[in-house]
């Protein structure tokens, strides 16, 4: 039934159409607003209106505008959004039919919605971020994000702004559907070392009245490239350290730095030097910079040496810087006596004259000390001379001159020792030996100077002599040593020898003592046992004959002992009787003497 209603009013508003009118009111209109005087651009009285039941008719569900009958005007119902009623298209109307009844009559309203300045541009993300390496070219290119204004017309976007502007600039490229791409150009090369990050605004403006925008963050983060090298903090380091300091002492500390980040701001250090004797020397920590001893420091050689710090980047890069060492003097060094020139095997003598003056100039002794400042300050004195009374030694300048008028009296050879000494703590000191001949004829300093050579072949002689003396006495004196062990040791093994023997031991008797048993009446002192053998009558041996008158009565205990003897005198006639044996044991020395120890 309702299609059918639709169907009979469109076909009659189609043939029965008695009026149009047209009205354009902006977006936005508050409620009740005047959309335009109807009854009046109708020609229509407002009876009219009102007895034939004027309505109005769309052809959706929302009305926007109304009809007051009794003023006979068309009003707005509800805010009309021209964004929301008409998404896609530019133009934005509303079409209304008025239907007045008794007579049907249909009148056709079209209202234009024209569009206001009531949208921002607006972006789809309120933040982008780029990461762009600090050596990208000059011109490259980023692509930005679109703005959308929902406005038309003058109101739709217009323009793009871009701040601050120091790195990039914007570049705008139409479409054909008539939209706009967004490019931020690189101006200015990118520093990470001066600017890590860098934060830029984009704007997108409208053209309405009043102006609109809306902005996007933009986040650049600078990525790093080593484009830097190290830098030290100094232009030239200079340290100060003793001579004959220990090995492990810190020099100095060398510091630099590398505006670069990660692997490309790591650094290392080292010695430059090409020289060997550096490097023996002087160490550096590389990757703190101490500078440290490692070797002997000698203030007499190298005093100053390069060091260079290398980054870590691809490729790397490095700085060098010089180091200066102060190398404080220690008093190491003693004087060095360059005149008179002491010579090993010939003698060097100044001639004096006997005629010259007080004050003569003899020599000069010339010294060096290779330490430096008051270590080596050189001092001459006088040490010892054959007579000091006629020279002396100039203490800062080490001139010998006489001091007094040179006499006969005075020796043609004259030796004196100058000792030179440095102002160091402690000092150090060098002697030379300078020998003077006060002579006026050269063949009188020959013959007395011949002596001195003399003296010293002797002196060397001597020594020799001491030397060989003392290696012969010592020789001599383990020689008796061994002797006397040697000796002592074969008493020892012969008193043992004899103690195990089988030969009888005499023992110790009185000195007129006398033994009746076996020895006959000689004295002990007197008594030897004699061996023998069957063939003694053969030997040297003789007997003499024994009487009475051949024997001295020693005791008067012996009486018995002499009738014993006269008893066997007529036995002793018989050779080779058992008596004669006997008597001859009793009258023989014994062959086997035993010696006291």
């Amino acid at each position: 039934m309702n299609r059918q209603v639709l169907l009979f009013i469109s076909l009659l508003y189609r043939y029965s159409v008695f009026g149009q009118v047209s009205y354009s009111i902006p977006e936005e209109m508050s409620k009740g607003s005047l959309v335009g005087n109807i009854a009046h651009d109708l020609g229509l009285e407002i009876k009219r209106l009102v007895s034939g039941k004027a309505r109005i008719y769309t052809r959706n569900s929302d009305e926007y505008v109304e009809l007051n009958r009794e003023k006979g005007v068309l009003l707005v119902r509800e805010r009309i959004d021209r964004e929301a009623l008409c998404t896609e298209t530019a133009l934005c109307a509303l079409h209304l039919q008025i239907i007045l009844e008794n007579p049907m009559e249909f009148y056709t309203v079209t209202v234009q919605i024209t569009d206001i300045n009531d949208n921002v541009p607006t972006f789809e993300k309120s933040e982008m971020k780029f990461k762009i390496s600090e050596s990208a070219i000059t011109g490259a290119k980023f692509v930005l994000e679109r703005a959308v204004d929902r406005d038309v017309g003058i109101n739709d976007l217009k323009n793009y702004e871009l701040k601050p502007s120091d790195h990039f600039v914007l570049k705008l490229h139409n479409n054909a559907d008539g939209n706009r791409n967004v490019e931020m150009v690189l101006q200015q090369p990118l520093d990470r070392e001066k600017q890590e990050q860098i934060s830029l605004v984009l704007t997108a403006v409208d053209g309405g009245e009043p102006q609109m925008s809306g902005t996007m963050l933009i986040v650049i983060t600078v990525l790093d490239v080593n484009d830097n090298a190290p830098v030290f903090t100094q232009p030239t380091y200079k340290a100060t350290v003793h001579e004959n300091s220990p090995k492990g002492t810190i020099v100095d500390i060398v510091s630099a730095s590398d505006a670069d980040q990660g692997s490309n701001g790591k650094i290392t250090y080292s010695i430059t030097n090409t020289l060997d004797n550096v490097r023996k020397v002087f160490e550096v920590n590389e990757e703190n910079g101490e500078v440290s001893l490692i070797g002997d420091i000698d203030f007499e050689k190298s005093r100053h040496f390069q060091i260079n710090v290398l980054d870590g980047g691809s490729p790397p890069l490095s700085s060098n810087v010089t180091v200066k060492v102060l190398i404080q003097d220690q008093n190491d060094n003693p004087p060095q006596v360059l005149y008179p020139v002491q010579t090993g095997g010939s003698l060097v003598a100044e001639m004096v004259p006997r005629s010259v003056d007080v004050g003569y100039l003899v020599t000069k002794v010339v010294a060096v000390d290779v330490d430096s400042g008051q270590n080596a300050w050189l001092s001459y004195k006088l040490q010892k001379a054959t007579d000091r009374a006629l020279f002396e030694v100039g203490l800062q300048n080490g001139e010998i001159r006489t001091i007094r008028q040179v006499t006969d009296k005075d020796a043609v050879k004259q030796r004196l020792n100058v000792i030179v000494e440095d102002n160091g703590q402690p000092s150090r000191s060098a002697t030379v030996i300078v020998n003077v001949a006060v002579a006026d004829s050269f063949p009188e300093v020959l013959s007395e100077f011949t002596d001195f050579t003399q003296d010293k072949e002797y002196n060397d002689n001597l020594t020799f002599y001491l030397v060989l003396a003392l290696a012969v006495v010592s020789f001599l004196f383990i020689t008796c040593l061994v002797v006397i062990i040697s000796v002592k040791i074969y008493r020892w093994r012969q008193s043992r020898v004899m103690y195990h023997s089988n030969l009888p031991v005499i023992p110790y008797y009185p000195p007129r003592y006398s033994d009746t048993l076996g020895t006959g009446t000689l004295q002990h002192v007197y008594n030897y046992e004699v061996c023998r053998t069957t063939d003694s009558r053969k030997s040297d041996c003789k007997f003499g004959g024994a009487g009475s008158q051949n024997v001295l009565i020693m005791d008067p205990s012996s009486t018995g002992t002499m009738q014993r003897i006269q008893s066997e005198k007529s036995i002793l006639d018989e050779p080779d009787s058992p008596l004669e044996v006997s008597l001859i044991s009793q009258l023989c020395f014994r062959a086997f003497i035993c010696l006291p120890v």
